[in-house]
Parts: C-alpha cells; structure tokens; sequence
C-alpha cells in the first residue's frame, strides 16, 4: 500500500479509481471527506520531471480564472514522492463525476466549450516543457510501424484478417488531403471524454495534464470528437453522431479563436485520427504486447482486431459525413 507520511495522511484511506489506463490511480480519503487524488506515475511512459510541467500549467490555468487539479506538495515541498514502490504524487480532488460517453447536444456542448476555454488559456502560455511524451500522433510513424508488423507476422494467426485491414487503413492515410501548415499550440494531448471532470452536470475541468505539449490542433480536436461523438464503444461497429459533432464544435467556438486553416482541417484531423488508431490496433492484433485487453474476446490480438475494426467503421463514417462537417464549420464561421 503506497506511503502517505510525505503529507501527512498516515491514518487516510486509499479508495482504488479503476478508470485510469496510465497511471495507478486512488482516492484518499479521511472521515471529514477526500484529501485528494494520490496517483503512481508510470514511469515507462514518464519521468518525474513531468511534475514541472504540470505545476507551470495548472499555475497557469488557475491565473486565468480555470479549474484546474493542483499539485499538493509534500511536507518537505517537494511535487511528488519517491520510494521503492514507485514514483507518486498528490493532486486535488476537482468536480464531482467522470462520464464515459456524452448523454445528449448539451452535454457535448459543454465539453466543447471547457476545451476551447483550456486552449484559449493556454494560448499565451510561455513555458519549455520538460517532458514530452515523443510520437503519440506521428500518423507516418504509426503507418510506417504497421508496414513493418506486416511484413515479420506473415504467419500470424490473424494475419488474414488484419491484412485487408491494415491495405485499407494504409491506403486511406495516402489518401487524405493535406491540411497544410498550422500553427503549433500548447493542447492536451489526450482530450478523451474520461479525462473531462464534470460538475453538477457541466463540464468543468481537464485532468491527466501529463500529456500536454505544443502540437497541431487537427489532431487534438480529432482526437477529442472521435471519443465524443461516437454512439459506439471503440470495439464496436462506430455510431457517428453528427449532433454531438454539431453541438460539440459549437461549444468549441463559442470559447477559442481558430484561424481559418485550423477549423478547415477539423474533418481531415477527425478522420486521420480514426486511421491512426486503426493501424495501432491492427499492428497490435499481430503483436500482442501493447494494448490492454477483455477476457472475453479469449486474447489481445482478438480484441484489438476488434478495436482495429471499430476505428476503420468510424474512419469511414466520418469520410462519409465530410461534406456535413464542412456545413457545420461554415454555418459557425460565417463563411
């Protein structure tokens, strides 16, 4: 059981978090109510120096008016904690519930505007990072690694199926037009709707700061509606809703300043990431050592050529749905 002497909190309780897919999560609590959110960083994704970053940005973000999850301190005043068990670190508890998939257009909206309020925060942010996670949308990198899986699993037990898959995916990134060059911003990295905290029902918070790093905004809006807007869980055959989409991008609009690039690249981002995340999934269906998996599906590789599936439908749904985002874009816009 971790050590909470650092704080002080040596007769708290650990309540596990089983959400979390990163880093080891717990909830600590104390007869007068939670102390905060102790978690163990991992460490094969990320070093200690992370907690720098992490206290520049949410430093940050409080300056200008945000929630935000704040680091609490050890009593020597360090920002995390380490020991033979690991590396940990306590934040503050913030909102009062996580949801897994988007209940209606409001909801969305809401998530829409939380995230465009965070970027425009950020936007004046001043601060070298640390530590960044190298490669997370490095579609090339993630093609190009699928080439290679393809070509040392021939024998693979599900190579006859992923391969027509992996054709697809691969011809599809050949495929996408260019969104030419955009503007490089300080974004989440991460922005799934499990790491939005909601307060009485509207969004308030992002939480999992880790991530952050400066990148492109294709893929940080692609990443997040891909999560949001599908009916779907990610092994399942995609359910595109273009009213989330709609409600979504509404709400982002209402709270950040995008240039004219930036919103024209929202479809391509969208379905770009569906294509990454199909050719990680079907690289892992042969490799078996990567993703997480469900007992039911009976092995990794079954699962994640479920996962791999799930992606390619909504890849296409959106490629369908193209013109009807363009619509959207224009209608908030005014062009």
């Amino acid at each position: 059981m971790p050590d909470l002497s650092p704080w002080g909190l040596d007769s708290a309780t650990l309540r596990p978090v089983t959400d979390g897919l990163i880093n080891q999560t717990w909830i600590v609590e104390r007869p007068e109510g939670p102390a905060g959110v102790l978690q163990r960083l991992n460490t094969a994704i990320f070093r200690p120096e992370v907690h720098y970053d992490l206290l520049a940005v949410t430093e940050h973000l409080a300056a200008k008016g945000l929630p935000t999850p704040r680091l609490i301190p050890t009593l020597s005043g360090a920002l995390w904690h380490q020991d033979g068990e690991g590396v940990f670190r306590l934040l503050t508890l913030i909102g009062d519930a996580t949801h897994h998939t988007l209940a209606d257009p409001a909801m969305a909206r809401s998530a829409g505007a939380l995230l465009g309020r965070f970027h425009a925060a950020l936007s004046d942010l001043e601060w070298s990072f640390r530590h960044v996670r190298g490669g997370v949308h490095d579609t090339p990198a993630h093609m190009a690694a699928l080439e290679q899986t393809l070509s040392r699993q021939g024998d693979h037990r599900l190579y006859d199926q992923v391969a027509p898959l992996a054709a697809e995916a691969l011809a599809a990134w050949e495929r996408l037009p260019p969104t030419g060059a955009l503007p490089p911003r300080a974004l989440h990295g991460d922005p799934k709707l499990s790491n939005l905290r909601f307060l009485r029902g509207e969004a308030h918070a992002l939480i999992d700061l880790d991530t952050l790093a400066r990148g492109t905004l294709d893929a940080e809006l692609g990443d997040a509606l891909r999560s949001w807007c599908n009916r779907a869980t990610e092994d399942q055959e995609a359910r595109l809703d273009l009213d989330l989409l709609r409600a979504a991008l509404a709400g982002y609009a209402e709270a950040a300043e995008l240039t004219a690039g930036e919103w024209d690249a929202i479809p391509t981002g969208l379905e770009r990431i569906c294509w990454e995340l199909t050719a990680r999934f079907a690289a892992d269906a042969l490799d078996e050592v990567r993703f997480g998996w469900a007992p039911r599906y009976g092995s990794r590789g079954a699962h994640n050529l479920a996962r791999a599936r799930g992606q390619a439908s909504l890849a296409r749904a959106v490629g369908k749905a193209r013109a009807e985002m363009y619509g959207v874009i224009a209608a908030l816009t005014g062009r």
